[in-house]
């Protein structure tokens, strides 16, 4: 990963320059980002209130299991596609992930109270933040974290496939733990690598706004899960 230390010939010889196409950059990613979890938010709260959605979730077995399954599939699809069409279709399956997620919010509007979902997501917004400031700012390399938080990622989808079976109240609140601590180095992580992205240049504007949709998903993927972790804690705690 880029040494931020050392200047990029290919920023150019003026620094400002850099810095407002950076700027710019990172302001098209989260309008993306955060465009996709307020369709989120909207669906989540549309369906929560559909007494058809709370019948078809009411009908037991495996129900629930319906929107993780769509959300595996979408973002399959995203990295599979990403080199085979053109941003534009990126674009939409990224607003067609967003949708489905909200799937998996409106479940957490019929189960938790509303005051335990505001505070997850102020919560989740002030991890979030102080992360990604730092992700930003920081001189010092964050690759090293790579390998140790994919493991940690890998590591919890296991153990939540497990907590399946096992339906362990103390599990699920290590996961949550655990899940909390993967998405905030993620969050630094992400953003700093998005920073080297852009400074080593886009070979076409098409791939360029495919760069945006990515990082657009990577970032609200950081978001969605530090919120639901987060949901999982405190309600568990209250």
């Amino acid at each position: 990963m880029q040494d931020f230390t050392t200047p990029n010939p290919s920023q150019g010889s003026s620094q400002s320059l850099a810095l407002t196409s950076e700027a710019v950059f990172f302001q098209k990613v989260y309008m993306w980002m955060c465009g996709g979890l307020a369709l989120t938010a909207l669906v989540g709260y549309w369906l929560a209130r559909s007494e058809t959605w709370a019948s078809y979730l009411s009908g037991g077995g495996w129900a629930w299991l319906l929107p993780i399954v769509i959300q595996v599939g979408l973002v399959l699809a995203i990295n599979y596609l990403s080199n085979k069409v053109t941003a534009t279709v990126i674009k939409g399956l990224f607003l067609l992930y967003a949708t489905s997620v909200g799937m998996t919010v409106s479940i957490v509007l019929m189960v938790y109270p509303m005051d335990i979902v505001f505070k997850a997501f102020l919560s989740a917004a002030a991890v979030y933040g102080a992360m990604a400031t730092y992700g930003l700012v920081t001189k010092r390399s964050l690759e090293a974290w790579g390998g140790f938080l994919f493991m940690g990622l890998v590591g919890t989808i296991i153990a939540i496939v497990i907590n399946m079976i096992l339906r362990s109240p103390m599990m699920d609140f290590i996961i949550s733990c655990v899940t909390v601590i993967v998405f905030a180095g993620l969050t630094a992580y992400d953003h700093q690598k998005l920073r080297v992205i852009h400074a080593n240049g886009f070979s076409s504007e098409d791939y360029e706004g495919k760069i945006i949709i990515h990082g657009a998903l990577e970032l609200y993927l950081d978001f969605i899960n530090l919120f639901l972790a987060l949901v999982r804690i405190l309600g568990n705690r209250d």
